[in-house]
């Protein structure tokens, strides 16, 4: 029997594996069963235990992550995937507020959906998220880049402020990258939200001024007179050039 019309291949002709952290078989069975049809290769944890466990000894291409989960709370999955992985994760849960939703993206997830949710939805996003982990990344710039006192280095993910290293989360770094690659012109809120977070994001953009509130907190910046990251009222935002402190 051939393959149906719709079982969809990476470029080797593997199915993507995919951890589904979830355990309720409400959800889990016939979630699965679509994602199997999508030609994604489904493999269920029903703990948090069980995740780590088979996050260590498996090459998955994506993890949805549920966070009530019986021996423990997602999130603490989530911040143990992110010290040893980059393996992208959407966090499928019922807590829906925006708080929830800003603290499950600063753990480190790449997107998240409220339960109920629709399949096609999920599986859209998973693909967009797995092209945004193939794309090919902007060349970083040669070597650190010098703005006033900040030092950063993109390919390294590091930065300094004066002899110091900021203590920055992944979307923190993620956040001052973007500005720094287009240092001295604007980049509008839509542009960081689709750069920075995913080109198919639903919610409110308030995750983007809540980030951008830390990092400023992080540069020194006071908002009314900012030395590096300037708002552009109504358009987005604009980080100081190099040549504006010679």
């Amino acid at each position: 029997m051939g393959k149906p019309a719709h079982t969809r291949l990476d470029s080797v002709g593997v199915k993507p594996r995919v951890l589904f952290v979830e355990d309720e078989p409400s959800i889990y069975e016939p979630f699965s069963k679509a994602l199997a049809r999508e030609g994604f290769e489904p493999v269920v944890a029903r703990t948090a235990a069980k995740a780590l466990e088979l996050a260590e000894d498996g090459d998955f291409a994506i993890v949805l992550l549920d966070l009530t989960l019986p021996d423990g709370d997602g999130r603490d999955v989530c911040l143990a995937l992110r010290r040893t992985s980059s393996v992208p994760i959407l966090m499928l849960t019922a807590r829906g507020t925006e708080a929830d939703r800003i603290v499950g993206l600063e753990l480190g997830a790449d997107d998240y959906v409220v339960k109920p949710f629709s399949g096609g939805e999920v599986i859209a996003r998973i693909r967009a998220i797995l092209r945004r982990a193939k794309a090919p990344e902007e060349a970083p710039p040669p070597g650190p880049v010098t703005v006033g006192e900040l030092e950063v280095d993109i390919a390294s993910r590091r930065a300094h402020l004066g002899a110091d290293e900021l203590q920055l989360s992944r979307k923190e770094f993620d956040l001052l990258a973007e500005l720094i690659r287009h240092a001295g012109r604007v980049v509008t809120r839509e542009q960081l939200m689709d750069r920075v977070w995913d080109e198919n994001w639903f919610g409110s953009t308030k995750t983007l001024d809540v980030h951008v509130r830390w990092l400023r907190q992080k540069l020194g910046d006071g908002p009314a007179d900012p030395r590096y990251l300037h708002t552009v009222r109504g358009v987005g935002f604009r980080f100081t050039a190099p040549e504006e402190f010679s």
